[in-house]
């Protein structure tokens, strides 16, 4: 088991949050990390906190009684949701991160973990965000380096592609058919689709995600060469691509495609994003690509509709 640190992981009902709390447990034991959400609590394992990281007083109190070492602050309102209030987005997608990021400086909290997103791009792969989500990480990207900068907070951040994941529900992106069309794959055998068949897109399985995550936060202060955000890819690839993958496994499958207004987000992101910086400042490769995710994928999903 790695040193023992008080670990405080924001918006962990979400989720990146709910699998990432998982392995920071594993990792660190059970009694050092404590899952917070505006939320009830959706496991019983550990320690867990209702709290809305607006409220700084709290966070600041949290972090100062429990002598927290390490903040994973995932706290936000994803692309397609933010795009519904982007006002409320933009408030806790900014607040949030500012309020974790001055607590931490002044209870002098070691490490700083903040994702941030391909929706800080556009189609032509430049930092052009379209939405609020998109804006308000790009800014916030901007706000970990200057806290980087003028006051030595370690703060590290990675830009993940859509995150795809058995475990959880997807929280409100462009990128959530990558799950939904697997649970209906296995459901009912058909999916109909929110974007285009040939929209293409960079994706990731939770299980990279999460271990990309913990490396980049295990690497050694000097090799952070980044204190934006790196990026990160794995695999990239369209609806299309994935129900052909889906049939390999279950042949009837039937795939429809009524594109609304997510389809416009996702025609302002890439199709693929470099990772090189990634690769050389510590190490990152993907362990799944669309095969072996697929398989993955529906093995659990079929063993959940039996039990």
């Amino acid at each position: 088991m790695a040193i023992q640190q008080k670990i405080l992981v924001t918006g962990a009902c979400g989720q990146l949050g709910t699998e990432l709390v998982e392995a920071l447990r594993r990792k660190y034991g059970w009694k050092n990390v404590i899952s917070a959400d505006v939320h009830p609590a959706t496991d019983t394992s550990g320690l867990y906190v209702r709290l809305d990281v607006l409220n700084k007083k709290k966070l600041a109190y949290l972090v100062q009684h429990r002598g927290i070492k390490q903040i994973f602050h995932l706290a936000a309102v994803l692309s397609a949701t933010g795009e519904q209030n982007p006002q409320k987005a933009w408030e806790i997608n900014m607040q949030g991160l500012l309020n974790v990021l001055e607590v931490s400086k002044d209870s002098k909290v070691q490490k700083i973990f903040w994702p941030s997103s391909i929706a800080v791009f556009d189609a032509k792969g430049e930092v052009n965000p379209s939405t609020v989500y998109g804006i308000s990480k790009a800014a916030g990207e901007q706000w970990c380096r200057y806290y980087f900068e003028r006051h030595g907070l370690d703060v590290r951040s990675l830009r993940y592609p859509g995150l795809i994941s058995h475990k959880t529900k997807p929280g409100g992106g462009t990128t959530d058919y990558s799950v939904e069309i697997f649970q209906e794959a296995v459901r009912s055998g058909k999916y109909a689709c929110f974007l285009k068949e040939h929209t293409t897109l960079p994706m990731m399985y939770m299980p990279d995600a999460v271990r990309a995550t913990l490396e980049l936060m295990d690497a050694p202060k000097e090799n952070i060469t980044v204190r934006t955000s790196y990026s990160l890819a794995a695999m990239s690839f369209s609806p299309r691509d994935l129900a052909a993958h889906i049939r390999s496994h279950l042949p009837g499958f039937e795939l429809e495609c009524y594109p609304d207004f997510r389809q416009e987000i996702a025609e302002s992101w890439p199709m693929i994003v470099s990772d090189y910086r990634a690769r050389r400042d510590w190490g990152w490769q993907e362990a799944y690509d669309i095969s072996r995710m697929t398989e993955d994928m529906l093995a659990h999903l079929m063993q959940k509709e039996l039990c």
